[in-house]
């Protein structure tokens, strides 16, 4: 299943990019990462059957082996693409919002978006290391 990360803006050469780098090397599932401009532009179109995720600050929180479970279920579903978006700093329209799979959220506090990348990958990371059977150091 591939993980597609799509943002909007530039991150350019930041010490984000390179956290974004360092955790997308490291996941051994398929993954992409799409810049879209600050406004305009459209999202590339996914592969079928794929699911849409949108980070939002109103969204669920979900616990690492929670969001694990969840990707594994969709993978074992067949879904062949998760698209997470995250958005401008006015974050996502109504219309994007209704239309989600999932609304995800980082906590009640706002997070930049470059430091967004950076968070989701990491929990991408953590994820599909914990699918891999790794020995995750919260189980319990």
């Amino acid at each position: 299943m591939l993980l597609h990360l799509i943002a909007r803006g530039k991150i350019g050469r930041t010490p984000e990019a390179e956290l974004v780098s360092r955790y997308a090397k490291r996941i051994i599932w398929p993954i992409k990462l799409t810049e879209l401009p600050e406004a305009g532009g459209t999202l590339p179109p996914p592969l079928t059957p794929a699911r849409t995720v949108l980070l939002d600050e109103r969204g669920r929180q979900l616990g690492s082996e929670e969001f694990a479970g969840l990707l594994g279920r969709w993978r074992d579903e067949g879904v062949r693409e998760v698209r997470f978006v995250i958005g401008a700093a006015d974050g996502h329209g109504e219309a994007a919002r209704a239309a989600a799979d999932l609304l995800l959220g980082f906590g009640a506090m706002t997070w930049p978006h470059l430091l967004a990348r950076g968070m989701l990958a990491e929990q991408l990371w953590r994820a599909t290391s914990i699918l891999a059977g790794h020995p995750y150091h919260r189980s319990g």
